[in-house]
């Protein structure tokens, strides 16, 4: 994959972004009104009417939580790594690659968290400045040596750069809106279930899971538009910060080894990392099909086409 450049990446993300941020809305009210037509036993006016009067509330729960998963990403996603501020007198060697990183591409040094955990794997977080951070688990500061380490942080900041974490943020607040308002409509319809007469009820229930199944799939696919190309792009702008490429190709292989962060469980904040492993069943998963990351094989393969 040619690198098209920063400028083009960060126009691109930025277009994604408002993509998203109108997709996702769109997402929820269509299944919201699918959820009300079968609540008013299909009959169109009743859930006009019913949509019409509830489209309020909706759109004021939607952008209360959006808000504060906007204002509070940072200390939400700290909080689902188990991340903690990394010391400063203890870790020199680590600040000072990184400072000198920032200083070498113009920008504020992000702040330094880390993961205790001796696997190894990194990602990027912040949507402003303010918030911009890098965290390391406690496994790639030891495993890794100066140089891999290097460029491990020189991907992340490309992710700052390029603004690949606000659009991964907005990614993860609407699938977490969605995943919320899907599981809330399914209850209500059980509970309606239950008060009416047996007759129908399977019905109504088969419609809602059906509902709920394609709206999760339309979903994966806007998740999905967030393109792997991301993880290709930091590569490359790791490359080209370091001029060292073969350092992270020899990071990415030391990762592949041990990337699995033993505290993390939400697949979605999995996204954020440097790699993010596939599940380790041998069965069908849509993580599978849906894999948020290029194989990191073939990273490694265009990485040393850069040597």
């Amino acid at each position: 994959m040619r690198y098209i450049g920063i400028q083009s990446q960060i126009n691109k993300n930025n277009t994604t972004s408002i993509a998203l941020l109108i997709a996702f809305p769109l997402l929820l009210m269509a299944m919201v009104y699918a959820f009300i037509f079968i609540l008013g036993q299909q009959n169109i006016e009743v859930t006009n009417a019913t949509f019409l009067n509830s489209l309020p509330f909706i759109i004021i729960g939607v952008a209360i939580w959006f808000s504060i998963a906007w204002f509070f990403n940072a200390s939400m996603i700290q909080l689902a790594t188990g991340a903690k501020p990394l010391e400063r007198k203890e870790n020199k060697r680590v600040y000072n690659l990184l400072e000198n990183l920032s200083i070498a591409n113009g920008i504020k040094t992000p702040k330094l968290f880390v993961i205790n955990d001796n696997s190894l794997n990194a990602y990027a977080s912040g949507i402003k400045e303010s918030q911009y951070a890098v965290t390391l688990s406690q496994g790639i500061i030891d495993k890794l040596n100066d140089d891999e380490l290097e460029a491990v942080m020189a991907h992340e900041l490309s992710h700052i750069i390029n603004r690949d974490v606000r659009l991964l943020i907005v990614s993860i607040i609407f699938v977490g809106i969605f995943s919320f308002i899907a599981e809330m409509a399914f209850r209500s319809i059980r509970i309606a279930g239950r008060s009416r007469d047996n007759k129908g009820t399977g019905l109504i229930i088969l419609a809602a899971i059906v509902i709920s199944a394609v709206c999760y799939f339309i979903s994966l696919l806007l998740r999905f538009g967030i393109s792997r190309s991301r993880e290709y792009m930091a590569d490359a702008g790791s490359a080209e910060m370091t001029k060292n490429p073969e350092a992270l190709a020899n990071a990415l292989r030391k990762i592949s080894a041990d990337p699995t962060i033993e505290a993390l469980e939400s697949r979605d904040i999995a996204q954020l990392f440097i790699d993010n492993p596939k599940p380790s069943n041998h069965g069908f998963s849509w993580d599978n099909l849906f894999a948020t990351h290029p194989p990191i094989e073939k990273r490694i393969e265009l990485l040393e086409q850069f040597v």
